[in-house]
């Protein structure tokens, strides 16, 4: 299975701009730059899709994890937060922080908050990532 996504840039690093495209056609022509990358402009950029594609999948993860010891979460909620610092070598992504507020009926505290921690480790996309991941996990009533 392959996925794919498109960006055209257009100009200099500060002056130009460019567009996201992805293959299903959910985001087309999503408009990016310097200033929606390194400030606050309006339009998105990669590491706002990085964090899109980790709350998902991890979402995903932890019902999966869920769902091998036949638990069926009512909602997961699942916000991605990454940063990136300048680093010796240009910008790096140090981090992601995963925030999950989860409702689970009739699952037990401690059960929920060992499947998070295995659908962190286990997630696709946190794999990909070589930065510190961090997790809070709420489990809803």
């Amino acid at each position: 299975m392959k996925r794919n996504a498109a960006a055209v840039w257009q100009g200099g690093l500060k002056d130009g701009s460019g567009t996201i495209s992805s293959e299903s056609g959910v985001i087309a022509n999503a408009q990016y730059s310097f200033g929606t990358r390194f400030e606050q402009g309006t339009g998105t950029n990669p590491e706002e899709l990085l964090a899109a594609a980790h709350a998902g999948c991890y979402s995903m993860a932890l019902s999966l994890v869920l769902g091998e010891s036949q638990i069926t979460p009512e909602r997961i909620d699942t916000t991605a937060t990454v940063t990136i610092e300048p680093s010796d070598d240009g910008f790096t992504i140090t981090a992601v922080h995963l925030d999950v507020h989860a409702r689970v009926p009739g699952v037990d505290r401690e059960v929920f908050e060992t499947a998070a921690n295995n659908a962190k480790a286990g997630c696709p996309v946190s794999k990909l990532f070589n930065a510190e991941i961090t997790l809070d996990a709420h489990l809803e009533a």
